[in-house]
């Protein structure tokens, strides 16, 4: 996953070091004392420090970048599925599927059910 030398970004401060949250750093080391809970040993140039991470406190700047690339996709499909009132193309980016809107229907019905009888049930 990560080599020697990567720029990473650091995304995240498991242990509270007071680590740069959005800054980047690169890798210079691997700790691999099973004894350790740290995996990497990062440069800051920022504050000119080496700091030891965990492997969840960092990623790629590229991924990070595709992420995100993705993310404003979706949400501008998303907008021009609402704006245009595409039905077929709001329900495909939710993740909806017809299967999922067949089981909504019977829940509906049968909470109309259940309110008709409990004004039944009141009545009396």
């Amino acid at each position: 996953m990560f080599k020697l030398g990567q720029r990473v970004v650091i995304v995240a401060d498991t242990f509270e070091q007071g680590l740069p949250i959005g800054e980047y750093g690169y890798l210079i080391a691997r700790d691999r004392n099973p004894d350790s809970a740290f995996a990497w040993v990062i440069r800051i140039p920022k504050i000119d420090k080496q700091i030891p991470v965990v492997e969840d406190d960092i990623a790629l700047e590229e991924k990070l970048l595709e992420e995100e690339a993705e993310r404003v996709s979706r949400e501008a499909l998303l907008d021009f599925a609402l704006a245009t009132r595409n039905e077929a193309l709001f329900r495909q980016l939710m993740g909806m599927s017809e299967q999922e809107e067949a089981h909504d229907e019977p829940a509906k019905e049968s909470m109309e059910e259940f309110i008709r009888k409990v004004n039944l049930k009141a009545w009396i």
